[in-house]
C-alpha cells in the first residue's frame, strides 16, 4: 500500500508549480553517511519532481527554539509588525515576523520562510519518536507559529491559505496514525490547505511491544524494498 501512496503523492506534486520538501529527522552520519528513512523518501520525491522541488534539511540549519511569545506577561506578541525581519534578501515577501529571528542574528528560519512563501505546496517529513513527531519537527513548527498567529489572533489575512500541505511520517512500532492525525489538524489550524494525498504514515510493526533488535534490523530492508527499489 505504501508504494501506491507514494505514487499518488508524486503524481499530485507533479502538478504543482513549486514544491518545498522539509526533512526533520536526524541521524549521525558516521562513515557511511547514513540518512533517515523519511529523508530518503524526500530525496526520492525530489528526484522525481526535478527542479520544481526544493529540499531543505531542517537539522542542518541553525534554527533557534521558539521564544514562546504567544503567551507572555505582556500577552500575545507573536508575529506582530514590530517583529519584522528587516532584510530584503532574507525576507523578500515582507511577511517574516519572528522575535527569535530578530534576537538571534545567525538564526536560519528565514531560509524556510523564504522558500515556503514562494511555493504553492509544502511537504513535511518526520520520524515518530516516543509517540510524537521528532524534536526537530516540533522546533520548526513552533517557530512558524507567527504564520498562524497573524490570522487567528492578530486579525490579519491568512498568507498561507493557498499553499497545499501534507506530512509523511516514518516510524517503528508506535502511534504513527495518531501522530499523523494530530499533525494534520495542526497544519489545518495553521491555515494551510491540507491535502489527503500528501498525508500518510509508514510504520514497520503493528505490535507496539516488539522492541527486539531483530525487528529494528529488519525495518530498513523492508522500507527499502517497499519504496526505493
Amino acid at each position: 500500500m505504501g508504494d501506491i501512496l507514494l505514487g499518488k503523492t508524486i503524481h499530485y506534486l507533479s502538478q504543482k508549480r513549486r514544491v518545498l520538501l522539509l526533512t526533520t529527522s536526524n541521524r549521525w552520519k558516521g562513515e557511511k553517511g547514513e540518512k533517515p528513512k523519511s529523508t530518503l523518501l524526500a530525496m526520492h520525491i525530489k528526484e522525481a519532481l526535478g527542479e520544481k522541488a526544493v529540499l531543505l534539511d531542517i537539522p542542518s540549519l541553525k534554527i533557534y527554539p521558539c521564544e514562546g511569545n504567544v503567551s507572555t506577561v505582556r500577552g500575545n506578541t507573536c508575529g506582530q509588525k514590530a517583529a519584522l525581519l528587516k532584510d530584503k534578501n532574507k525576507n523578500p515577501s515582507g511577511y517574516h515576523r519572528c522575535w527569535a529571528s530578530i534576537n538571534n542574528k545567525d538564526d536560519e528560519l528565514w531560509k524556510v520562510s523564504k522558500e515556503l512563501l514562494q511555493s504553492d505546496c509544502v511537504l513535511f517529513f518526520a520520524s515518530v519518536r516516543w509517540g510524537q513527531a521528532n524534536g526537530f519537527y516540533q522546533k520548526l513548527i513552533e517557530r512558524l507559529t507567527w504564520l498562524e498567529n497573524r490570522h487567528s489572533s492578530l486579525g490579519e489575512k491568512n498568507i498561507i491559505k493557498n499553499i497545499d500541505a501534507g506530512m509523511i511520517l516514518v516510524g517503528q512500532n508506535w502511534h504513527g496514525k495518531e501522530v499523523l492525525a494530530t499533525e494534520k489538524k495542526v497544519l489545518s489550524y495553521f491555515g494551510f490547505h491540507v491535502v489527503p494525498a500528501l498525508c500518510w504514515n509508514w510504520q514497520y510493526m503493528r505490535n507496539l511491544n516488539d522492541e527486539s533488535l531483530s525487528s529494528y534490523r529488519k525495518a530498513f530492508p523492508a522500507f527499502e524494498k517497499k519504496f526505493l527499489e
